[in-house]
């Protein structure tokens, strides 16, 4: 203790009462002892957080800046990087940044094996690595939502992320899970409705095709903001698009529960709004499973837009903190 308090990895944050000898200090995490920025890359964006050791965002951005193989974007990363950055009394104590992809990555060789989001296949992080100048984490967007999260909350638990692809992740003991072709978690492509839907990766029946916020903003023809407007305003045919989004994914969360017995978080931007739903949905997986009396294993999620970015980011925390 005395350790950690010399390197101010720890503070006094106050006194507890007097029990009739001398007050016994209060110790907390001193959360500007070090940070970590994360980023997440999409198709069209890239949004940007500043988190401190206490897992507060204390600076958040998303920028517009569509995604190209070219070397350019790199280059062009690193000088928004650096812009948010700017005036930052943080980057003093920044220990490295978390890139989060939507797509397989070989995190050794630093290449992105395929991501549909992207259209990339055998896709060299190494510039991006350099451009940015500092230490840098890859993590599949999926995954860093998860990390996201409190292990000592959920040493064991599915991660849900239902973005505008339906991307899934895995902790055990703690850990991540990533299986022996860094695949797993990969719930999308189970099949949901044999001989159903036509789903980007070319096979039909996808639980991507039935439960990713695409199927609710019409592959990005409207918000997911403006779908939530009309079912609140009770929009008829809105409200049964609805309806049967919760039935397929009250099937797929029941067939996770069955097949791994762990909490199963709901992330991404559905999971973000499903807090209001959680009744409605609760009563559709109990119809789906016999087998248990409630849905308390059913858990929101912790940040509503900012989870993949957040967890690449609180990568280096765990890092640093294993050695001091």
């Amino acid at each position: 203790m005395n350790d950690l308090l010399e390197k101010k990895v720890l503070e006094e944050t106050g006194e507890y009462a007097s029990t009739g000898g001398r007050k016994a200090k209060s110790i907390g995490i001193n959360k500007s002892y070090c940070h970590a920025m994360g980023i997440l890359i999409t198709a069209n964006h890239i949004e940007m957080v500043l988190v401190n050791l206490g897992d507060e965002i204390i600076k958040k951005d998303r920028i517009r800046l569509k995604f190209t193989a070219e070397l350019s974007y790199c280059t062009e990363v690193a000088q928004k990087v650096k812009t948010f950055l700017e005036g930052e009394l943080a980057k003093d104590t920044l220990l490295g940044i978390g890139v989060a992809i939507p797509g397989i990555i070989d995190q050794k060789e630093r290449i992105v094996l395929k991501s549909h989001a992207l259209g990339i296949e055998n896709y060299s992080l190494r510039f991006l690595e350099q451009a940015l100048e500092i230490p840098v984490y890859f993590e599949n967007d999926a995954n860093a939502a998860m990390l996201a999260e409190k292990k000592q909350k959920y040493p064991n638990a599915i991660y849900l992320s239902l973005n505008h692809t339906l991307g899934g992740a895995f902790c055990i003991d703690g850990k991540l899970f990533r299986g022996q072709n860094q695949k797993a978690g990969e719930f999308g492509h189970m099949i949901l409705v044999p001989g159903g839907r036509k789903c980007y990766c070319g096979k039909s029946g996808c639980a991507d095709a039935y439960c990713a916020a695409s199927v609710l903003t019409q592959d990005n023809r409207q918000s997911l903001d403006a779908f939530m407007e009309k079912i609140e305003s009770g929009d008829e045919k809105v409200l049964q698009t609805w309806n049967e989004y919760l039935d397929h994914l009250a099937v797929l969360i029941s067939n996770l529960r069955m097949a791994y017995d762990m909490d199963i978080i709901l992330g991404g931007d559905v999971g973000g709004v499903l807090s209001d739903y959680m009744i409605p949905l609760g009563e559709k997986v109990m119809a789906y499973n016999g087998f248990e009396h409630d849905v308390s294993y059913l858990k929101n999620c912790s940040y509503k837009k900012e989870a993949s970015a957040v967890g690449a980011a609180k990568y280096f925390f765990t890092k640093h903190m294993g050695e001091l």
